[in-house]
């Protein structure tokens, strides 16, 4: 009997061709478009479960509190880690140390690639749980030593064995590859880190970190604390025990700012990331209810489009039903009979919907950034998967089923059968709801739009137009400003150089301790400082609201201040040039005098404020080589020339690395780094 249901369905649906490819089409749609959200919320449910122990696993963060006002951040002073090993160290499995991930320089021989990698304690791999396919997790003992990714190791040695061959780091530090680890998990916070290298090789090789070290500065919030809690407590007792870690060692001038430091577990750090005065107000786990909830709004659209369908079609199938009914059909056989038809139509749009979903997945991918896949092989994806057809097959046929199997056989047959005049309020309802949450969907897209092209189109402070970035990681980048301006100019191929602490689209630095007068005194101060050097301005093209720019005629300029608007009003002063701001305290303490105000420069996120924002002059402590092209010659040209001339001057390098370039046209850009 069930067989002959489906057989007759399958007919209704051949006979009716441009009925049933709408309908398998609509729903096929909206199948996948529930899909492909649904890979993506389960891609983000699962991020960092690829570490074993990710429930154990937390990052050290501080609530600290200026103005009135708690900000939260995960930079830690350098003692914290063994402030927390020493006192607490039996709430503890593993304690581990480490620098801000970033891109480094690996070489071997004349071999170079740009990698991002971290300084990390020992115990690092252990805690991450690393795959270990050469080597051992143990690999971090050797203060000159490496770990490399599988990709990396690949990169560099092909098919060799990389275990106890020497590399260079940033050109600067021989370490000896002793493991390999498979490359870690995509939707992982460590997905880029394609090297690993002992955090005693980082203290010992910088000097700044031996006095922050020597010191004991718990003021110098520069360093990442990661942890993995004992087995037998949970996070919400280890962070009641190490509150006042920190505060308990500072000096008494700096407690003011009520230190308290905590320890986010690994789960919260991907969807709830996000911080408001000292409370955790959620982040991505925002976007992965709305997404679901359109997910469900978009398959419902799509189980009302068909009984929409169904129930138009009701003259049609009139006859069809009182000629069973006469026959000795009963409403039940009809309600299943009907119901297979839409399982079958289901069946039709779940096998196109997988299809379709395998098509655009590469296209959604490259869109949310991530690698998802079709989880062919997850019993648990086909029993949803299944159990989902299985319930819209029922919803989208449920009202069809009831309302045609209503149908009385005699009435149908003498030809005299009329609507009830109710009956089509189902429909109407369906479709007004159906119009309803499509209208809502489109406004919705409408704000997103808006939004984004206000971030686009907000002003940014300066001239990006022929603009490049190129940052300076290895020692060979320093001490050849001058002869780097003067050789690329001569060129051509620029109109000015500038180097800057800085990149433009991030602030690298946060400074306190800045007076003037008639400054609050209770009034704490961050403003992000920025060292340039002369010509930043003109390479940049920042706007002059007041004042001048810094110049090589003055040599006062030294201790010259540009300052932005905000900076303004955040210290409420009139008439800002002229005026005299110190740093620092006692016999430290060093004055400058605001020679210019600028507009605002968006170094940051656009959805932020700017921050408040000084620029000094210094060629000291940068990082970044900034370049503008010449307008008057092509960028392909411009760049060929830029090649020249970093060869001939940075031989040893012999390449650039992470070049960013902004507002170049799409065929002249470089990818990722370019070879010289």
């Amino acid at each position: 009997m069930l067989s002959n249901y489906f057989k007759i369905a399958f007919r209704n649906l051949v006979r009716n061709k441009v009925y049933s490819f709408i309908n398998i089409g609509g729903l096929a749609v909206g199948m996948a478009v529930a899909m492909l959200i649904g890979l993506w919320i389960h891609d983000e449910l699962t991020y960092n479960t690829y570490h074993q122990n990710y429930d154990k696993i937390g990052l050290a963060m501080q609530h600290q509190t200026e103005n009135g006002t708690v900000f939260t951040g995960q930079a830690m002073p350098f003692p914290i880690g063994a402030e927390l090993k020493n006192k607490y160290g039996n709430n503890f499995k593993y304690l581990a140390m480490a620098s801000w991930e970033g891109d480094h320089i690996l070489s071997i021989g004349d071999k170079k690639l740009s990698t991002p990698g971290i300084y990390f304690d020992v115990d690092a791999p252990k805690m991450l749980s690393l795959t270990m396919l050469k080597g051992t997790n143990e690999g971090l003992k050797n203060p000159n030593s490496i770990l490399l990714s599988e990709s990396t190791a690949k990169a560099f040695f092909a098919d060799a064995d990389p275990i106890n061959q020497t590399l260079k780091i940033d050109n600067k530090l021989n370490v000896k590859v002793t493991g390999v680890y498979e490359d870690i998990s995509y939707n992982s916070d460590f997905k880029d880190l394609k090297f690993i290298a002992p955090w005693e090789l980082y203290v010992t090789s910088e000097a700044w970190i031996q006095r922050a070290k020597a010191n004991s500065q718990w003021d110098n919030n520069s360093f990442q604390l990661y942890a993995q809690i004992a087995d037998n407590v949970d996070f919400a007792t280890v962070n009641k025990r190490i509150l006042r870690s920190k505060y308990n060692n500072l000096p008494k001038e700096e407690r003011r700012f009520d230190a308290r430091i905590f320890l986010q577990p690994m789960a919260d750090w991907h969807l709830k990331s996000n911080w408001k005065n000292g409370v955790n107000t959620g982040g991505l786990i925002e976007y992965v209810w709305l997404f679901g909830i359109v997910g469900i709004f978009v398959l419902l659209l799509a189980c009302i489009n068909f009984m929409n369908l169904s129930t138009a079609r009701s003259e049609k199938r009139a006859k069809e039903v009182g000629v069973r009914k006469a026959i000795g059909s009963i409403r039940g056989q009809l309600i299943i009979q009907f119901l297979s038809e839409s399982l079958l139509v289901v069946a039709f749009a779940f096998v196109f919907s997988i299809i379709l979903v395998e098509i655009t997945l590469p296209f959604f991918n490259e869109v949310a950034d991530k690698k998802m896949t079709i989880l062919w092989t997850s019993p648990l994806f086909w029993l949803l998967s299944l159990g989902f057809s299985l319930l819209t097959g029922l919803i989208a046929g449920s009202y069809p089923a009831l309302y045609l199997s209503s149908f009385q056989p005699v009435k149908v047959l003498k030809g005299t059968f009329k609507a009830g005049r109710f009956s089509s309020l189902p429909r109407k309802v369906l479709v007004v709801f159906q119009f309803t949450v499509s209208v809502a969907l489109i406004i919705g897209t409408i704000i997103v739009y808006r939004q984004v092209q206000f971030s686009k189109n907000r002003p940014i402070g300066y001239d990006k137009n022929g603009l490049m970035m190129i940052m300076m990681k290895t020692p060979d980048f320093y001490g050849k400003f001058d002869l780097l301006r003067n050789e690329l100019k001569s060129s051509g191929a620029i109109v000015e150089l500038a180097e800057s602490s800085s990149p433009l689209t991030d602030v690298w630095s946060n400074s306190g301790g800045f007076s003037w007068e008639g400054k609050d005194p209770n009034l704490d101060t961050d403003f992000a400082n920025i060292r340039v050097t002369h010509e930043f301005g003109k390479t940049v093209g920042w706007q002059f609201k007041e004042g001048r720019d810094f110049s090589r005629n003055f040599s006062t300029d030294s201790s010259g201040l540009v300052i932005n608007e905000a900076a303004v009003k955040f210290m409420g002063i009139k008439n800002p040039v002229g005026k005299t701001i110190t740093w620092g305290f006692g016999k430290d303490a060093r004055n400058f005098t605001i020679i210019g105000v600028i507009k605002d420069m968006l170094m940051q996120s656009p959805y932020k404020p700017v921050k408040q924002s000084f620029y000094f002059l210094s060629s000291h402590s940068v990082n970044w080589i900034n370049l503008k092209l010449n307008p008057n010659k092509s960028t392909s040209e411009s760049i060929s020339q830029i090649e020249s001339v970093f060869k001939s001057i940075f031989l040893p390098l012999l390449l650039i690395t992470n070049l960013l370039m902004m507002n170049l046209p799409e065929n002249s850009k470089q990818k990722n780094v370019l070879a010289l």
